[in-house]
């Protein structure tokens, strides 16, 4: 059970949110869940698709220009549409509507486990023509190219003449908001049609972008289960192709379309669409389905959670996970942007949530998949050290805030440029990648040249101060307090990315000396250097308030007033809407998680006590605007043992979307919230973590539930995890023994031969 997502709401507002819950993807192409027959012209849609990385270039307007701002920025392109299906009805060419008429039954669903969607409609038309519809679509795993849909028409009371018009249109628009900064703003940016035509039984619609030159085809056919007449109109912008047919019988009509691009498949995507659509040609949508079922399957025998006792949960945790695999890019061009591939906001960007919230659930199920969205990290390397030179850095690697290509696209720089620990951030996840995978292949590849130019960052923006390192001028995660010195967060991540190079440095030395050798000559490396970021690392500063035995934020974070949240109305939330940043700024209130994530990613750093003193210091003074921030919170409460409270936080974050409780949804999903969802299951409620030594876990389990169970793909081997009220049990469904430690105790798991220990409830 709880498998899938079902919604009947005809509500507008409702629609738009649908339209993000129901999309489909695959890493590579999404479509966003709008009905194939449309709305009501006075309904607002975000009828869009889109594919992963594909990007028109704009100026960035500045009122107001310093040196080393951005000057133009990227933005993902909803590309040509291939959803429109209508159906006219009899002589008179009655359209189906499910705004006109009679709804006599309706349901919609999504399928976490098979990957399709699915609408069935019992209808009666003004004029008393009954007929049962049912609409299935998949965006597929297995053909990444691939958008299928299949509609079965079948009649009630109407016999009758039919028409099926299938529409494929390049004439698409971005969505913008110009009162919302989370969302897109209009600009040059756009699609110009550059050929509409038919070959043979294929339509065919070919675009390019206004300034990035990038290229984007839909090749789309059409078929029906019984004789029709067809009939094809084209214009500049877009292919018509109708099927006429008489309604006797149930009739399935089934229409595929290709996406291709420029940038994975070269000049002329439009012809190597066409050659992909006939190799898939043969498929039928049962076939496809198979093939979509299949391969969920094996995703989900190491990435599903289940939890007993509280179906809400389930429902939540399996939706979230569902769309973080649809989301994730497969090739060297893409990652996870922070809406996914399920709507516009934020312009389709990549941000430090993608390493830091959503890699660990592919690090921890999926290696291989981990690794590439790694890889896209280093293919964008380059462009992080020449924004490192352009910020006045002689050597170093400073990632974008915010990107496609890997050049910055973030034109404010005090919650964007100025938030320098996504470079620790990349490093931290290589490292974790590497803890848990042991791909040493992957450090010498890829892994340490991130490490080692990014603390090199570290070098440069730091310096020596009574003995210490210090960091200044920075931004932390939390957006609400900008430009500090020694903001916690960044100082602790930097330490741990300078420590992993010398570490890694000295690994290669001892491993593979003659590419060390190499790499050394090529980054222009030495013993000196290496010695030079153990240095740092040891002697970072770290804030520490010995009165209140907490980790301030930054140097001046306790010297500022605390916000005034009780006069603070409820419709002012969030903040960043409603008050101008230097407001916020001047006042202790925190938009998400800074320290208490510091806590929690590098527990090790500060003494129980201290971590469960900052909590429940920022824990007051936090707003939780951002996504990202109660699953830390639930985190870091099952750590410190408040596991009610540890509950509350995860049950606001496992349905942020499902629920739209952030009011946003509309735009596009909340990915590195889903992939914090996955984080505070395991690493909160079970306690998991990767450590140099080896992998622990101090489990718990919620009181509303009665027992969960997950997977973690651990060096090679699957370790399966049960929680029940009184007792954990492990076993190793892969690999032949895993050592672990539990509650501090060590274990040794050896193929069939299961553990059962008993579940602590204080510790």
């Amino acid at each position: 059970m709880n498998w899938q997502m079902s919604d009947e709401s005809l509500n507008q507002k409702q629609l738009l949110v649908d339209e993000s819950l129901f999309a489909l993807g695959n890493g590579y192409l999404g479509v966003r869940g709008n009905f194939e027959e449309g709305y009501p012209e006075n309904y607002q849609t975000i009828r869009g698709a889109y594919v992963n990385a594909f990007y028109d270039q704009a100026t960035i307007n500045y009122g107001e220009k310093a040196f080393g701002y951005p000057e133009t920025k990227q933005k993902i392109m909803n590309v040509i549409d291939a959803q429109s299906i209508q159906i006219f009805l009899g002589d008179d060419a009655e359209p189906f509507s499910l705004f006109t008429g009679e709804i006599l039954s309706y349901s919609r669903k999504l399928y976490f486990d098979q990957g399709f969607s699915e609408r069935k409609i019992y209808w009666r038309s003004p004029t008393g023509k009954e007929i049962k519809l049912k609409f299935h679509r998949l965006v597929s795993f297995v053909h990444r190219e691939l958008f299928a849909m299949e509609l079965t028409v079948e009649p009630v009371t109407f016999n009758g003449k039919i028409s099926i018009v299938s529409t494929i249109d390049g004439a698409i628009h971005n969505f913008s908001d110009q009162n919302d900064s989370r969302v897109a703003s209009a600009d040059e940016t756009g699609l110009d049609v550059i050929s509409s035509r038919t070959e043979g039984d294929h339509s065919i619609v070919l675009d390019q972008t206004h300034t990035s030159g990038l290229q984007v085809a839909c090749v789309s056919s059409l078929e029906s289960s019984v004789p029709s007449t067809k009939r094809v109109d084209s214009s500049k912008e877009s292919v018509d192709t109708t099927l006429s047919f008489e309604l006797t019988q149930p009739v399935t009509i089934t229409k595929r379309s290709i996406y291709t691009d420029t940038r994975r498949h070269g000049e002329h995507p439009d012809e190597k669409g066409v050659a992909i659509l006939k190799e898939l040609r043969e498929n039928t949508f049962s076939e496809m389905l198979e093939k979509q079922h299949l391969y969920l399957n094996d995703f989900w025998k190491t990435a599903d959670i289940i939890v007993e006792g509280d179906s809400l949960m389930q429902e939540g945790i399996r939706f979230n996970l569902f769309h973080l695999l649809q989301s994730a890019g497969r090739d060297k061009f893409s990652s996870i942007a922070a809406k996914g591939l399920s709507g516009e906001g934020y312009e389709g960007h990549f941000f430090w949530d993608t390493e830091i919230f959503m890699l660990p659930f592919f690090t921890l199920t999926n290696p291989d998949l981990a690794r590439h969205l790694l890889r896209y990290r280093y293919t964008t390397l380059e462009y992080a050290l020449a924004r490192a030179r352009a910020m006045g850095h002689q050597k170093g690697a400073l990632f974008a805030w915010r990107t496609i290509t890997g050049a910055e696209c973030s034109a404010f720089f005090p919650a964007g440029t100025a938030q320098y620990h996504i470079s620790a951030d990349i490093a931290y996840s290589c490292v974790q990648y590497y803890l848990a995978t042991g791909d040493l292949d992957f450090i010498k590849k890829y892994g340490f040249e991130i490490i080692a130019e990014t603390a090199r960052l570290w070098i440069e923006v730091g310096h020596y101060s009574d003995g210490y390192f210090r960091i200044d001028d920075v931004t932390g995660p939390d957006e609400y307090t900008a430009i500090v010195n020694n903001n916690y967060y960044t100082n602790v991540m930097a330490k741990f990315n300078l420590m992993w190079a010398a570490k890694t440095y000295h690994l290669l030395k001892m491993d593979d000396p003659g590419l060390l050798q190499e790499l050394a000559d090529r980054l222009q490396l030495s013993d000196d250097e290496a010695g030079d970021w153990n240095k740092a690392s040891k002697a970072m500063y770290l804030p520490y308030d010995g009165k209140l035995k907490i980790n301030p934020q930054d140097d001046t974070f306790l010297q500022k007033k605390v916000w005034d949240f009780e006069n603070t109305p409820k419709d002012h939330y969030p903040l960043l809407l409603h008050y101008h940043p230097l407001t916020i700024y001047r006042c202790q209130v925190c938009k998400q998680a800074d320290t208490v994530l510091a806590h929690f990613l590098l527990e090790e750093e500060q003494d129980l006590e201290t971590i469960r003193h900052s909590y429940d210091y920022y824990e007051k003074i936090t707003t939780h605007d951002s996504s990202l921030s109660t699953c830390i919170f639930s985190i870091m409460a099952s750590r410190l043992g408040n596991f009610e409270k540890a509950y509350h936080y995860f049950s606001v974050a496992a349905r942020i979307d499902a629920d739209n409780t952030q009011g946003n949804t509309k735009d596009g999903l909340h990915l590195a919230n889903m992939g914090g969802t996955w984080m505070a299951v395991v690493f909160g409620f079970a306690g998991v973590r990767i450590k140099e030594h080896g992998l622990t876990l101090r489990p718990s389990i919620p009181e509303k539930w009665n027992r969960y169970a997950f997977h973690i793909a651990y060096r090679g081997t699957i370790l399966a995890v049960e929680i029940n009220r009184d007792s954990v049990n492990l076993s190793l469904e892969k690999g032949e023994k895993i050592q672990v430690q539990i509650y501090d105790h060590a274990q040794t798991i050896f193929a069939d031969h299961p553990i059962t220990i008993a579940l602590e409830k204080n510790f």
